[in-house]
């Protein structure tokens, strides 16, 4: 008995959520043509076109990619000795394409072996936040 009265409300309530789902979903004609727009592309890169790195502290590395492209790498934590590395390893989850953090690892050498840093966000840099970073940063 108990069952049928908690299925009733439950079967309501889903009636209203999709009677009201699409007149919230629905825009009026009046918006600019700009919202319909679908948002721009994540810019994304293959793990073979890194060149170099840089890295001034232990929570961010920059990688060039290609010529002139330079991604920054924010880690999650702290990375170990990422600053003071000659070189680090960018492991790729799934495949060998990089579009967000969840799609990096960065391993760095360390004194006790490799230390594995996960990263939580990537993006691209401009070209004047690229002229903005210090020299030890600039990849």
């Amino acid at each position: 008995m108990t069952l049928k009265l908690l299925a009733l409300p439950l079967a309501a309530a889903g009636v209203v959520a999709l009677t009201v789902a699409p007149a919230a979903l629905a825009r009026s004609p009046a918006e600019p043509a700009a919202a319909a727009k679908a948002p721009a592309r994540t810019q994304c890169f293959w793990t073979r076109q890194i060149n170099n790195f840089a890295s001034d502290d232990d929570r961010v590395v920059n990688v060039r990619v290609g010529v002139k492209d330079v991604y920054q790498f924010e880690m999650f934590g702290r990375c170990d000795e990422v600053d003071w590395a000659q070189g680090i390893a960018v492991r790729s989850r799934g495949s060998s394409y990089i579009c967000s953090g969840l799609d990096a690892e960065i391993i760095a050498p360390s004194t006790l072996g490799p230390h594995r840093c996960p990263v939580r966000t990537v993006r691209k840099l401009s070209d004047d936040e690229i002229k903005a970073l210090p020299k030890r940063a600039r990849p």
